[in-house]
């Protein structure tokens, strides 16, 4: 059972622009590429952290495929962030 804040962070989630939030993530992980060293890496664990709040709440939500790819995303981006950060 979803507790009350779940439910209404998903709510909150589902009025979202799909396309809003893929540019607005991409800009994020493009930011983090380009800025300097450490604040880059921190920017892209940040936005993994938040990727991956959001992963745990919506997973009973999406078929298996789906969460596959998304799994494999956050770490694409937890690699690039530590990167950034060495």
């Amino acid at each position: 059972m979803a507790s009350r804040g779940t439910q209404v962070l998903l709510a909150r989630l589902s009025q979202l622009n799909p396309t809003t939030v893929f540019l607005a993530t991409a800009a994020l992980v493009l930011a983090g590429l380009l800025a300097p060293r450490p604040f880059g890496g921190i920017l892209l664990l940040a936005l993994a952290a938040t990727l991956a709040a959001v992963l745990s709440v919506t997973w009973s939500l999406r078929p298996p495929h789906i969460r596959a790819s998304r799994v494999a995303i956050l770490a694409l981006l937890v690699i690039l962030g530590v990167s950034r950060l060495i």
